[in-house]
């Protein structure tokens, strides 16, 4: 996922939790749609960070390092800019993005 072609803003939005959570009628069940999926986005973002810096492990000492380390701080840089992952996922949210169910509130409506 390209996490820099989200609508999430870069700083903190105050949002009206309560209108955001008319789909599910509870705020709790809202901020915890949310929660979860921020620790999903987070989890993704730390494997793909993970992976890139996997290719700065260091082998041997020589003069390569100091290019090294600048494109190692590039990556960096580019992580610590884009959004964070609570408001990547209030804007998925807000947008429609993410699909939730209830497995309590499924089988209240069964009996």
């Amino acid at each position: 996922m390209d996490y820099k072609k989200t609508n999430a803003p870069i700083n903190t939005v105050t949002r009206d939790m309560i209108e955001m959570s008319k789909d599910t009628g509870n705020v709790y069940e809202t901020v915890c749609i949310i929660a979860k999926r921020a620790n999903q986005i987070a989890g993704e973002i730390k494997h793909d960070l993970d992976k890139k810096l996997q290719e700065f492990a260091p082998c041997n000492e020589t003069n390569e390092e100091v290019s090294e380390n600048r494109e190692q701080a590039e990556v960096s840089r580019y992580y610590e800019k884009l959004p964070k992952p609570t408001l990547i996922a209030a804007q998925e949210y807000v947008e429609g993005k993410i699909h939730y169910r209830n497995p309590a509130k499924e089988k209240l409506n069964l009996d």
